[in-house]
């Protein structure tokens, strides 16, 4: 049986930090991390993006040099899966049958991509974008020639993935089962805005459109919908979310219902077990105090960093502020806050223009922004988001005041 004092069970964005962040805040004592994946720790973002349409190379996704985990000795147990924790001997067993005792662990596991279920689904070309792995797979169809994309889903992951198989040279369609895109994320505004640019790249849509069934017998060559049409194509890429990645903490007791529950340290309701990142639902204070998931590398980050603090006794609860970005085309959205149950919205700016903001309210508080390519927003808008500030819509649409004269 091998041991380590702390051990990371993830190699993504939450995990790579957590090691980090225990040696930036003096642990002197063994780090182990485990992780699916076969390849050292490396950033999720660009695979649907500038990896997938080739314009970075692998090293640099990397979150840090290969060497550098030797170097703040940090064991890599890669290619490797955790099927059982057992929390009062404080033991993992992971695939092959080993075991590995733990001081205290860290579950940094994220989520795995949700599959569809429909007959034909688990043909050769189709695809799903979570790992390295995902990628290559859909670059060396591309390389063989696939040329018609479908693309199963209106989120993030989907829309970007359509801009990258257009910047390629495929010719993509959407498959979104809402009436509009982003509907679970966005308010309605950004949601045209973003059909209407893909659009003007050649993207065809099918909204409030369901998947029957996924044609073909040695391969993919259609996505058959409830309505009866056939959509003719040489891969398929799936983005309809994630399912969290928590089978062995739940099993062993731990309290969770979407996720792993966790306090405002990362501590699950097992004895010296974290959870941080995509899989752990915590009290937010910017969603109103609603228990959330963030799926998110500033969430990942945060609360690794929040984790180590606590582990190396420096107590301080996850308070951070949520964002994301995304990269479609040549546009950049960045979002701050979480716009849960806004009752308003205010289009700050013309969309027509392809620089605007959609500012979100709750009972006149602004609680989240939506910002395109308009950074100057996406920054001042953040101190309103921190502040709680209840502004009056008309001042909002002002694009002639800067935010931070709001304040």
């Amino acid at each position: 049986m091998s041991e380590s004092d702390i051990v990371i069970v993830g190699t993504g964005h939450g995990g790579a930090q957590a090691a980090i962040a225990l040696r930036q805040h003096g642990f002197a004592g063994s780090i182990l991390m485990i992780g699916r994946d076969g390849e050292p720790p490396y950033e999720r973002p660009p695979l649907s993006k500038d990896y997938l349409y080739g314009e970075k190379p692998f090293e640099r996704i990397m979150i840090r040099p290969a060497p550098f985990w030797d170097e703040r000795q940090v064991g890599l147990l890669l290619e490797t899966s955790v099927s059982r924790i057992d929390p009062a001997a404080k033991t993992l067993t992971v695939s092959g049958g080993g075991t590995i005792r733990y001081g205290t662990l860290i579950w940094a596991g994220g989520g795995d991509p949700r599959r569809l279920s429909c007959p034909g689904a688990q043909l050769p070309g189709v695809h799903v974008i979570r790992d390295k792995l995902d990628t290559d797979r859909i670059r060396a169809e591309l390389a063989s020639g696939a040329r018609r994309a479908v693309v199963i889903g209106g989120g993030y992951i989907g829309l970007e993935a359509a801009a990258a198989l257009t910047k390629l040279g495929c010719d993509v369609t959407v498959v979104e089962k809402e009436d509009r895109l982003l509907s679970r994320v966005a308010g309605e505004d950004l949601s045209r805005f973003y059909e209407a640019e893909h659009r003007a790249q050649g993207v065809d849509f099918r909204l409030g459109a369901e998947v029957e069934a996924i044609e073909g017998e040695e391969k993919v060559t259609g996505v058959r919908l409830t309505d009866g049409e056939t959509l003719p194509c040489d891969l398929v890429i799936v983005g309809i979310g994630i399912v969290p990645s928590v089978g062995p903490l739940i099993a062993a007791g731990a309290a969770g219902a979407n996720g792993v529950d966790v306090d405002p340290y990362c501590r699950t309701s097992l004895p010296d077990i974290y959870a941080i990142g995509d899989c752990a639902a915590h009290v937010n204070a910017f969603a109103d105090g609603a228990v959330i998931r963030l799926e998110s590398v500033q969430n990942a980050n945060d609360m690794a960093n929040t984790a180590a603090r606590s582990i190396c006794g420096d107590r301080q609860p996850y308070e951070a502020v949520p964002w994301f970005w995304s990269n479609q085309y040549d546009l950049r959205l960045q979002t701050i806050g979480v716009n849960i149950g806004h009752d308003a919205t205010v289009l700050r700016g013309d969309p027509s223009s392809r620089s605007f903001s959609v500012v979100y309210l709750k009972g006149g508080r602004v609680i989240a922004l939506d910002c395109i390519n308009r950074t100057k927003d996406y920054a001042q808008g953040r101190k309103l988001v921190e502040a709680r500030a209840v502004i009056a819509p008309e001042v909002l649409l002002d694009t002639e005041i800067q935010l931070k004269e709001l304040l």
